[in-house]
């Protein structure tokens, strides 16, 4: 049997590459492989990020932390999560080693288990990364998904998402028009997702707030989102959301806010009705691009 060094630092972790190599997308977290180096990159962000989250961060998600007795200490066990997440929202943070398909991620937001990254970035690159790590996954998404209205928007979002694939069905092989048109519809969704999941603002008593995780976990644009005059925010309008490409590789700016979990969902039913309507077949050009991965994924679904 193959052994494996020791660290679980993003893009040099042996014991990912190896499960890549073996096929293996879903994994077990082996905790016993953080080194002292990586539990201490993880309470540096920890530390740094706090008072952001104190003041920009949404109620929900700071009743989450608190729930989730997510702290600065060591690096969180995903089964320890999903013990304090089952009884709240049935969600479960579900490891993976490495990309999953666009596909097969929605859908595991449907069966309420989100892919959840266990490496974490190098210590002497806090700032930014353009990978997921577990410091984005589980201190920017997970807290949110002891919320039920918000869990349920991921698994209405997974519905969508196979009713896409269903109404597919028959592509394969099919002329370059019907593909063009899956490729549109994903690239709705993904645009969709970025501005909500991803990148989201709501409207609270005390102003506006993130919800989105990209925001939550990243210690400049959490406070930029909500403060810098280079930002514009406005109210969600799908016709803007689904035609509005983005880049990663830069602060975001162009946000939409929602008034309510309550309101997301409704903005979730209606990228359905557009979808069944056709008006997703026909997006504006630009990122983000649909590789053939996540094309793959919805013909095969």
């Amino acid at each position: 049997m193959s052994t494996v060094a020791s660290g679980l630092t993003t893009t040099k972790a042996a014991f990912i590459e190896q499960a890549q190599q073996d096929g293996q997308l879903y994994i077990d977290q082996p905790y016993d492989l953080y080194s002292d180096e990586n539990q201490e990159t993880w309470r540096c962000l920890y530390d740094r990020i706090l008072p952001k989250w104190e003041q920009f961060a949404n109620a929900r998600f700071m009743h989450g932390l608190e729930v989730l007795h997510l702290k600065r200490d060591a690096i969180p066990k995903l089964d320890d999560i999903n013990r304090f997440l089952a009884p709240l929202s049935g969600f479960k943070a579900k490891a993976v080693s490495g990309y999953v398909p666009a596909f097969l991620f929605f859908d595991c937001l449907r069966q309420r288990s989100f892919p959840t990254t266990i490496t974490i970035r190098d210590g002497q690159a806090l700032d930014y990364l353009p990978e997921p790590d577990i410091f984005h996954d589980v201190a920017g998404h997970v807290p949110m998904h002891t919320d039920r209205v918000f869990s349920d928007v991921l698994v209405r979002f997974g519905e969508v998402a196979r009713f896409a694939a269903e109404r597919a069905a028959g592509v394969a092989g099919g002329d370059a028009e019907h593909i063009r048109c899956l490729e549109n519809n994903i690239k709705a969704m993904a645009r969709f997702f970025w501005f909500t999941v991803e990148f989201g603002l709501i409207r609270e008593k005390d102003g506006l707030k993130a919800y989105g995780s990209g925001l939550l976990s990243s210690l400049g644009e959490l406070e930029h989102s909500l403060t810098s005059p280079a930002v514009q925010r406005y109210p969600i309008q799908m016709e803007w959301v689904v035609n509005q490409y983005f880049e990663i590789d830069h602060y975001q700016p162009l946000l939409f806010i929602v008034d309510s979990f309550d309101h997301l969902f409704s903005q979730v039913d209606k990228l359905e009705t557009w979808l069944k309507d056709g008006k997703l077949d026909h997006v504006s050009p630009g990122e983000p691009a649909v590789n053939p991965a996540d094309l793959e994924s919805f013909l095969e679904a």
